[in-house]
């Protein structure tokens, strides 16, 4: 009975031993890592349409030499307003602009100034995005204490597209007025400005 007995407690004790062994350990629920927000960059305007009308102001530096039966020169500030058009084709756009600017240039040995210079220009550049390079020329005629003269010009100048609404950019251009106001005074005005532009 002895022997019984304790065959009984072995036995149970070894299938005791045995399932708790093959009894699933508890472990605590894993919980799955949240990933932090990837922050967002604002989109930058990459510019690329340049069709539509746009109008600004300009500020610049005008240079003033002559030829002819006198010999004057000068220069100063220029500041003026001026408006235009751009058709954008693609890859290449072309434009019309009027502008118009206000001068502060005294003229040496002529004891004058001149102060007005209009422009009807034509534009043909080259888009690259946001991005326009630009040829220019076309009809300009100045005023003054000497009287007034038309003539022409040419140059070249660079828009930047800040956003689909402003653009700024620069310009140089030189002038020739020919026989001014029938002085026999040949003038030549060279002008640097920078530019301002509302894209309407």
């Amino acid at each position: 009975m002895r022997k019984l007995t304790l065959a009984f407690v072995t036995t149970f004790g070894a299938m005791g031993t045995v399932a708790l062994a093959g009894s699933p350990t508890f472990e605590p629920p894993v919980e799955a890592a949240v990933a932090a927000p990837v922050p967002v960059a604002a989109p930058v305007y990459a510019g690329g349409d340049w069709t539509g009308a746009y109008a600004g102001f300009q500020l610049g530096y005008g240079d003033v030499d002559t030829s002819g039966a006198a010999s004057v020169t000068g220069d100063g500030l220029l500041y003026g307003l001026h408006g235009g058009y751009n058709y954008d084709f693609g890859r290449f756009v072309l434009g019309g602009e009027l502008d118009y600017d206000f001068s502060d240039i005294s003229l040496s040995g002529a004891g004058g100034d001149i102060d007005s210079v209009g422009r009807a220009k034509l534009k043909a550049g080259y888009d690259m995005g946001s991005t326009l390079l630009y040829a220019t020329g076309g009809y300009a005629i100045a005023d003054g204490t000497l009287g007034d003269g038309d003539g022409v010009f040419y140059g070249a100048g660079i828009s930047y597209q800040v956003n689909p609404a402003w653009t700024v950019g620069g310009e140089i251009l030189a002038h020739q007025f020919d026989d001014f106001n029938s002085t026999g005074v040949d003038i030549d005005v060279n002008t640097i400005s920078a530019r301002a532009s509302y894209n309407f």
